[in-house]
């Protein structure tokens, strides 16, 4: 071997972040897992690894994801913190107090 790990040299590209490479691994995962059974001894760990390498792939995936998705919320979070609704909120309460008003009446 000149270094790399058997993982690397399977995976040609990487599958990415993507909703697409996340699928194509856990569906490569769930291949892994129905073959298990027929899998000769000796071959039994090379797979295991396989499978281990998939799984740590995938959770830094969703790792990656999810601190991505946090850092999404805490952006959106300070913008929604500078806007503005007095004026949205000062008309809703006006509409309320008429509907309010017009139910009163009838």
């Amino acid at each position: 071997m000149d270094g790399k790990d058997s993982r690397e040299e399977e995976r040609e590209e990487p599958a990415g972040e993507t909703p697409e490479g996340l699928r194509e691994r856990v569906e490569e995962l769930e291949a892994i897992a129905d073959s298990l059974g027929d899998v000769p001894d000796e071959e039994v760990a090379e797979v295991l690894d396989r499978a281990l390498g998939l799984l740590t792939e995938i959770n830094a995936d969703v790792e990656s994801n999810l601190e991505s998705a946090r850092g999404e919320v805490r952006e959106l979070g300070e913008i929604l913190d500078g806007l503005s609704f007095g004026s949205f909120d000062e008309a809703l309460e006006d509409l309320e107090r008429r509907e309010r008003e017009s139910d009163g009446s009838s």
